[in-house]
């Protein structure tokens, strides 16, 4: 995907967020997220717009802290959500293709970086937004679904950071039932997970699903669709592989 597709995308996600936001309604719990309400996703993802855009603009080169939470409730966390996810989009469009600065996942260039990060951080966001409301959520993808387990498995998890760890080595394979050629296998030890994009080898357990479930399950968001082999090497994913804010 191109990076003024993705940035297409981010500003249609955002827009969605923000109107399943109003419906829920602030105090709305947000069954995804455990513990959240709506106010809860605002604040963090209009913060998280915030420090994202901020690279971007001003070309910091190293790791900056974000500017914190606001204090602020109803219709001005609204609108400024809806602020933050503007500047944003606008940040990336307008920038410079070869605008360099910070960026903590391996990408062809900081902005196709940031315009796929922040992407597939908003459609995440913007399905729990859809939670707290209810109803049929807004259908993603497989093209944005497909590259956001690559996102996942190939980037977050390949990080030093990642927690999903086993003594005894174990092989976990994901596969796309709606692409040719969508499947990866994982491979866990005491390191940080090895991914590859092809089916090679014995696998401990499969998780297999359409893209879009997939994508879903595998940031927790919904349980996985169909599980074969030893089920205890999805619950370990299940229990390891939150990728939290700090």
């Amino acid at each position: 995907m191109e990076t003024a597709e993705f940035v297409q995308i981010l500003n249609h996600e955002g827009g969605l967020l923000a109107a399943a936001a109003q419906e829920a309604g602030v105090d709305a719990k947000v069954p995804t997220c455990p513990g959240w309400q709506v106010r809860d996703l605002l604040q963090h993802t209009g913060m998280v717009h915030r420090w994202a855009a901020a690279f971007v603009a001003q070309g910091y080169t190293s790791p900056r802290p974000d500017g914190g939470l606001p204090d602020l409730d109803g219709a001005a966390l609204a609108a400024w959500f809806r602020e933050g996810h503007l500047d944003l989009v606008d940040t990336l469009s307008s920038a410079a293709p070869d605008v360099r600065c910070w960026h903590f996942l391996p990408a062809p260039s900081p902005l196709a970086f940031w315009a796929r990060r922040q992407t597939h951080e908003t459609t995440m966001h913007r399905f729990d937004a859809e939670a707290a409301r209810g109803g049929t959520p807004t259908a993603i993808g497989p093209a944005l679904a497909l590259d956001g387990i690559d996102e996942l498995l190939l980037g977050f998890h390949a990080r030093h950071r990642s927690r999903v760890r086993s003594e005894k080595p174990r092989v976990l394979r994901v596969r796309a039932t709606d692409a040719d050629d969508a499947v990866w296998t994982v491979r866990l030890s005491a390191e940080p997970p090895v991914t590859e994009r092809d089916d090679a080898g014995r696998a401990d357990c499969e998780v297999a699903g359409p893209a879009e479930r997939l994508y879903l399950s595998l940031w927790n968001r919904l349980p996985f669709p169909a599980v074969t082999g030893d089920a205890s090497v999805a619950a370990l994913w299940r229990e390891k592989s939150a990728v939290t804010w700090s």
